[in-house]
């Protein structure tokens, strides 16, 4: 155990979910700019990821890597989905990394743990070895998504909280929660503060893929889909106040 770290177990008293995966997109580390990663937004969200894992939460994070590569527009534009899906794995790693060295800059305790194996700059997936750092109190960010082409990072968030045995899946977004349209083009669009699995499927709303939304529904997993970009929403979330969508 490294200096500074306790084992934490399954603290948080004040909040109804302990174990949380949460999912963030490759675009919310662009912030503004749009590409890349801005340092400042990536700052900030290791800040209030420190304020939460003080309070004993367990967490492990999927990032996606869309702020750098994506996989599946660069197949349209004639690459090989295969070969294209492996570098915007590559591409989650990178994010990975980045976001590892902002949370222990902070002072946040953080392993990223790799489905393709680089053995250099992060652990290989062990799911007891994963669960473990979370028992200690460490942040653990899943990187390269499951190694395999044709997943996207949404099927590996819900296929590692499974996994982790987490206790919800959190989406951050840009916007506050589902809608039964699209909330920027339409200006009547209807926010839901509580949907089912089954009804996301058969409205075809566009949360997550449909491998994602079965994985979830099937394995009765809670998915909480909020806007990270408001300060203080992932912890009001975790503690049962109404933020976002919640789907259950």
């Amino acid at each position: 155990m490294d200096e500074g770290e306790h084992d934490l177990g399954r603290g948080g008293q004040d909040f109804i979910y302990q174990r949380v995966l949460l999912k963030l997109s490759g675009e919310h580390l662009a912030g503004q700019q749009g590409y890349g990663i801005d340092p400042k937004v990536i700052s900030g969200l290791a800040a209030e990821i420190k304020s939460i894992m003080e309070k004993g939460i367990e967490l492990a994070i999927t990032v996606g890597g869309g702020n750098i590569f994506r996989g599946l527009a660069a197949s349209t534009e004639g690459m090989d989905r295969s070969q294209a899906d492996y570098i915007g794995m590559l591409a989650t790693v990178m994010n990975s990394l980045a976001l590892q060295e902002a949370l222990e800059r902070a002072g946040v305790f953080t392993r990223v743990m790799s489905a393709i194996e680089m053995r250099s700059v992060a652990e290989s997936y062990i799911r007891r070895r994963a669960i473990r750092h979370l028992e200690k109190g460490r942040v653990v960010i899943f990187a390269a998504g499951t190694g395999n082409p044709y997943f996207t990072t949404d099927t590996t968030a819900a296929l590692r909280a499974c996994e982790i045995e987490a206790d919800v899946f959190m989406k951050a977004t840009k916007v506050d929660g589902v809608y039964d349209s699209d909330p920027v083009k339409d200006p009547n669009a209807k926010r839901f503060d509580y949907i089912s699995y089954l009804d996301v499927l058969t409205k075809g709303l566009e949360i997550m893929d449909s491998t994602a939304i079965s994985l979830c529904m099937d394995n009765k997993l809670p998915l909480i889909v909020f806007n990270l970009g408001e300060s203080g929403n992932m912890e009001r979330a975790l503690r049962g106040e109404a933020v976002g969508t919640v789907v259950s």
